[in-house]
């Protein structure tokens, strides 16, 4: 018996078995931030919920207070006395957890934590029902809703929004069924049910945009690594892969060197022993004409779904790295600013044409045009003139009432370089 195991997937991204359907890819940045969150709250959003946390707990106490000053005015303070001790313990059990837990908070728990806050509002409004006023006498069933701020950076939105809908309409149903609504009533009821459903909502869209905004540094970060690779290099992704093609190749040669494959190979490790070589020559093969600038577009969370390439000469590769990196800041700043929903941008370099000035022999002019569509020229950012200034010569115009950029790129001449290299290696 073959001692070693096959692994679940190719480097291909191909997944064995299950009839060999593609594993679902997605850009380094999308997928660095999943692995990053995968324990729960991450990149910051743990301080986030530190700090709901806080915030559920200082309201708390305001409202308590709140409750004390208001208790004697109640026919049966005992179900709003037991809510209060049933929140209180419900938000020391969940805390406690997701402590003990990594920042999670599993479904079981989410669900207990619902009921526990179902619990409080019920018997909070059993309390005040026959007081006529919810919004003036409501304390523990409105503490009950801002407590979802604990869970705003550990849930999915749609769970915090669809449980604050549910609760806001409990609460509209009770005002409604309870409190007549008069000019001296209505303002108090209105200012609850606000307490009761902004802070959440409120909360729930800052974390959105917190992670969309790590997202996208994350995506430049990752995305400025190939400004200093080679002129024909693998992506990102392909390196990934060759990283598990090696672990494979490594564990099978581990599994025949301690004995436990024998030689020679059976017909099922021999049949995976061809599939990793096979795999490993289309690695090395394949990409040889794709330069920094492809990958960093085709492997961005953010150029990729705006940006397309001509480059059919592959003359990125050409540019030295001040000259990427101001290429790449210009087209990032173009697509990242959000003046409209959606804007394109296509870059077309070549073809190569020699230096105008007689001092620049050794140089070749490389012509880049930026054409766009939805970009208004009056609306970029100035940041993005000083980076394409950074590239070459450039003239800007309107086209069809987007922004059109040409830019004269001078690069050293590939012939010179290759015999310098010759003359060196000699």
């Amino acid at each position: 018996m073959s001692g070693y195991a096959r692994p679940d997937e190719n480097t291909l991204g191909v997944v064995i078995g299950k009839r060999g359907k593609p594993k679902p890819t997605s850009s380094p940045a999308a997928r660095a931030l999943r692995q990053a969150s995968a324990g729960g709250a991450s990149l910051g959003t743990g301080f986030l919920g530190l700090g709901a946390g806080i915030i559920a707990g200082i309201s708390a106490l305001a409202l308590l207070i709140v409750f004390l000053m208001r208790v004697g005015s109640m026919a049966n303070p005992l179900p709003a006395s037991f809510a209060w001790l049933i929140y209180f313990l419900v938000l020391v059990v969940v805390g406690v957890t997701i402590a003990t837990a990594g920042e999670r908070m599993p479904h079981w728990l989410f669900a207990l934590f619902l009921t526990g806050l179902a619990c409080v509002i019920a018997l909070d409004f059993i309390s005040i029902w026959e007081l006529g006023s919810i919004g003036a006498y409501a304390s523990a069933s409105v503490a009950a809703s801002i407590g979802l701020l604990i869970a705003v950076t550990l849930r999915r939105t749609s769970e915090i929004l669809i449980s604050v809908g549910l609760i806001g309409a409990a609460f509209v149903a009770a005002i409604l069924l309870t409190t007549p609504l008069t000019p001296e009533t209505l303002p108090a009821q209105l200012v609850t049910l606000a307490i009761v459903v902004l802070p959440p909502v409120f909360a729930t869209w800052f974390v959105v945009q917190f992670r969309r905004i790590v997202q996208i540094e994350l995506d430049r970060v990752l995305v400025q690594s190939t400004v200093s690779a080679p002129r024909f290099a693998v992506g990102m992704m392909a390196s990934e892969e060759l990283a598990r093609l090696d672990l494979a190749a490594e564990e099978l040669f581990d599994s025949v060197a301690s004995g436990r494959t024998k030689l020679p190979l059976d017909p099922k490790t021999a049949s995976i022993a061809a599939s990793l070589a096979t795999e490993l020559r289309l690695h090395l093969i394949e990409g040889r004409r794709e330069t920094w600038l492809y990958h960093a577009i085709t492997e961005s969370e953010q150029l990729g779904k705006t940006v397309s390439l001509s480059d059919a000469g592959s003359l990125a590769g050409l540019l030295d790295p001040h000259q990427r990196d101001g290429l790449l800041s210009g087209v990032w700043l173009l697509v990242s600013d959000k003046q409209t929903d959606r804007p394109t941008v296509h870059l077309t370099l070549g073809p190569v044409g020699p230096a105008e000035s007689d001092d620049q022999q050794s140089m070749v002019s490389v012509p880049i045009v930026i054409s766009t569509t939805g970009i208004s020229r009056n609306r970029v950012d100035p940041a993005t003139w000083g980076s394409f200034a950074r590239v070459g010569t450039f003239t800007n115009a309107t086209e069809n009432s987007s922004l059109r950029v040409e830019i004269d790129c001078l690069v050293a001449n590939p012939a010179d370089q290759y015999h310098a290299e010759q003359t060196v290696h000699r």
